[in-house]
């Protein structure tokens, strides 16, 4: 094989791998982003609920220590959240054997679309911790506009929300 081809079969192969990587690193970016959480208030507002996105509140307050997530344009999922605990009544600082899953929303509200998790959902450990890696169904608009991320009661048969992610 002569050098001159030699060095085109060098460049060739370089080239696809730079762009195989390229490639393979814009397919991996993330859809949204999540980082850090809110607690849940069952009040907004004298008399009024708490409602997100059409879901209602858990029943007490509920605080959250941090929360990470991200969903990819696949729809896959992964949520670590640590410290989510009731914060108030007499369950305070306990998870009330709760066992949550996620919601995102894309969209404006009224005429946002819903992707979950599995409902079955994971359960919180005694500290309140959990991690979530699935796939939501319907895979997420792309672009998700206006994402909203609620973790959710599996446990109760209204599944309200305890927490939300803070879009990053």
């Amino acid at each position: 094989m002569k050098d001159s081809q030699r060095l085109t079969l060098v460049i060739t192969i370089v080239l696809a791998a730079v762009f195989s990587a390229a490639r393979a690193e814009a397919q991996a970016a993330p859809l949204v982003k999540f980082s850090g959480g809110i607690g849940a208030h069952p009040v907004a507002n004298i008399g009024m609920a708490n409602v997100v996105r059409g879901v209602s509140p858990g029943g007490l307050i509920w605080v959250i220590r941090d929360l990470d997530a991200q969903v990819d344009a696949a729809g896959h999922i992964s949520v670590f959240g640590s410290g989510l605990l009731l914060g108030a009544g007499d369950v305070i600082g306990t998870t009330g054997s709760q066992s949550v899953y996620a919601t995102l929303f894309c969209g404006p509200a009224g005429s946002a679309t819903a992707s979950s998790s599995s409902a079955t959902g994971v359960a919180l450990d005694s500290n309140g911790d959990f991690s979530i890696n699935d796939t939501l169904t319907p895979v997420p608009a792309n672009p998700c506009v206006n994402p909203v991320l609620l973790i959710r009661s599996a446990t109760v048969a209204s599944n309200p929300w305890f927490a939300a992610g803070i879009p990053r």
